[in-house]
């Protein structure tokens, strides 16, 4: 009788949970001892699930000692033999490593609550996947032994990715990379994240960029098993991939050139294995283009701009944006009717293959001439300030009561120099800032937008050609003006003078020359920089009105105006620091600064030099 008791009570055990009526059957005897929410349980994705289906031999033995542990491969075969090979798996990294590994739980969650994975509270929904793979790959928690701390939940958190999944969008979650039960190593040719399988991964949801870029030379390279080629992750990252707009990205539109393109297209060791022209990105950061963008200008073109992005191909493909037959279509993008009545000069030209045959003749006379022009203005002055160094005495004479100094620059003279100083000195610092963006001195304009730079220069550069047409004026309608700029006209007697100071300077002369009101240190300033103004106002305007240069004018001339603009501003700097700020600041005779552009007279030793000083008695109506 006992028995038959007995038996019938394993019976009601063996019948379903749901199964029994909470009014007239009798209760699931499971619950003596294990409090359950029925009603909770069956809304999991486990609710039809009979307790016995997984708790196995529970009707057959007393386990309060605990039963074998639940197999999930009773139901889910196929998931636990994928898994079992993976990096999570006993056959995977576990036979070499020793480390724990997760079982099904710990991603899932408890089985009497768990969840399906479109439900929200599971730990497998795509917004809690970065949670739950973080518990052992985050940077929150200590990594178990023999786990990398990569920090690629941290780096997954900032991406464009992980932004669409937080805002309930669909965005890639660490399962739709590295696949959900079968995550392998990634040098595993059967890895989802091998370096062959990346653009079909990334396919699945990128589906038409992945077509662009299996059709590109990139594409094609790595699908033929070049290592060597990139693939997604190489330009766009792998868990922090942000968006372009990003100034992070590695794909920004300052960034593609340096962190993108340049690590493998300036790399000697790629370039001689696959015939990679090492000046490629050396010549676009020192073109204006680059320049540009290493300034902080976004609107520039960079390497994406003119190669395309992802259907990257050959020069010599015609379907190439950069195929000399659509050069004028893809510079056009940017500047309308370029190379529309000329074709389009090369682009990628470093200094030591040019072909651009004018831009070569320009670096061939000026650079030289730069050399000689600097050495020897700094031989000459050095040689007058050691005579006059021993000559001047520190206590000069003053002008005596009878002796009076001629007005040397008047108010529209003084004027016109005043913003010609101001100019040149801002478009010295600017112009330079551009091409040593990262220089300590250009700090200074680190902390505006790059085209602040832009805008600031030829705001200056109108205001130095503002200052040549207020000169020039002031010539065409003064009578006066004319009388003293007549004596700047070049006469042979200069070349004399010359000769006679640099006598005497080297002591060959007892005496020094004849004062002149304006000599040859006047006259090859003022020439100097009239030419200097002509040819970087020519240039520069070159280079501002670009569509207008690559539309009207041959190919050559913008790199060739780029070159003389450069080199032009180097010799005039040069010529300003050496020659005129030696002669109105650090000779002996002005020391420590000429006034005649503040009061229109000079000291009166150089006034007394250069025969300046009359006596009031016989001063004209000039020097009133």
């Amino acid at each position: 009788m006992r028995t038959f008791i007995t038996g019938i009570t394993v019976l009601f055990a063996c019948l379903p949970l749901n199964s029994i009526a909470d009014e007239t059957d009798q209760a699931n005897p499971c619950l003596e001892c294990h409090e359950t929410d029925l009603a909770q349980f069956a809304a999991t994705v486990h609710g039809a699930t009979e307790c016995l289906e997984c708790h196995v031999g529970a009707d057959e033995r007393r386990h309060r000692r605990g039963l074998d542990p639940v197999n999930c491969g009773e139901c889910h075969a196929e998931v636990l033999e994928v898994q079992a090979v993976s990096v999570h798996g006993s056959k995977g990294v576990r036979r070499s490593s020793g480390m724990a590994l997760p079982a099904c739980a710990d991603c899932h969650g408890d089985v009497h609550t768990m969840a399906a994975i479109a439900d929200p509270s599971s730990p497998m929904n795509e917004r809690r996947q970065g949670e739950t793979c973080g518990t052992c790959h985050g940077s929150g928690q200590p990594a178990p032994a023999g786990v990398r701390t990569i920090r690629p939940i941290e780096a997954y958190t900032g991406s464009v990715h992980a932004a669409e999944v937080a805002l309930g969008n669909h965005g890639a979650s660490c399962s739709d990379c590295h696949t959900a039960h079968s995550p392998l190593m990634v040098n595993d040719p059967a890895s989802s994240i091998h370096r062959q399988n990346v653009p079909g991964t990334c396919g699945a949801c990128h589906a038409e960029i992945a077509d662009l870029f299996e059709q590109s030379i990139h594409g094609l390279a790595a699908r033929n098993g070049v290592v060597d080629s990139p693939v997604c992750t190489d330009c766009h990252g792998e868990h922090r991939i942000l968006g372009v707009a990003a100034a992070g990205s590695p794909v920004s539109a300052t960034n593609i050139p340096i962190q993108v393109c340049g690590p493998c297209h300036s790399d000697v060791r790629l370039g001689e294995k696959y015939g990679l022209a090492a000046d490629q990105v050396p010549s676009y950061e020192d073109s204006y283009h680059g320049l540009a963008a290493r300034g902080g200008v976004l609107k520039v073109a960079n390497c994406a701009s003119c190669h395309g992005v992802h259907n990257i191909l050959p020069s010599s493909d015609p379907s190439s944006h950069t195929h000399p037959d659509n050069l004028a279509e893809t510079c056009g993008k940017c500047h309308v009717g370029a190379g529309s009545r000329f074709a389009i000069a090369p682009v990628h030209t470093g200094e030591d293959r040019s072909p651009n045959i004018v831009a070569h003749w320009i670096r061939l006379i000026y650079i030289p001439l730069i050399w000689v022009t600097v050495l020897g203005m700094l031989f000459h002055n050095l040689l007058d300030l050691v005579k006059k160094t021993r000559t001047y005495s520190l206590w000069r004479r003053r002008p005596r009561e009878h002796e009076s100094i001629l007005e040397r620059m008047s108010r529209p003279f003084r004027f016109a120099h005043a913003l010609a100083a101001v100019s040149f000195i801002i478009l010295v610092y600017t112009g330079f800032a551009l091409k040593y963006p990262e220089s300590w001195w250009a700090v200074l304009l680190q902390g505006f937008d790059g085209e602040f730079r832009g805008v600031t220069h030829r705001i200056a550069a109108v205001g130095l050609m503002g200052a040549c047409l207020f000169h020039f004026a002031h010539l065409a309608i003064s009578a006066r003006a004319r009388s003293r700029m007549s004596a700047f006209l070049p006469k042979t007697a200069d070349f004399r003078e010359f000769v006679h100071r640099l006598g005497y300077n080297l002591g060959r002369r007892p005496e020094p020359p004849a004062p002149v009101r304006v000599g040859y240190v006047e006259k090859v300033e003022y020439w100097a920089a009239l030419w200097g103004t002509l040819v970087t106002a020519v240039t520069g305007l070159l280079l501002w009105f670009e569509n207008f240069t690559l539309t009207w004018l041959p190919g050559w001339v913008p790199e060739a105006a780029n070159v003389l603009h450069f080199l032009e501003a180097i010799l005039a700097t040069l010529a300003i620091l050496i020659w005129h700020f030696y002669f109105v600041i650090f000779d002996p005779a002005v020391y420590p600064m000429d006034t005649a552009w503040l009061t229109g007279k000079p000291p009166f030793s150089r006034a007394e030099e250069r025969g300046e000083v009359v006596s009031v008695d016989t001063t004209d109506e000039e020097s009133a």
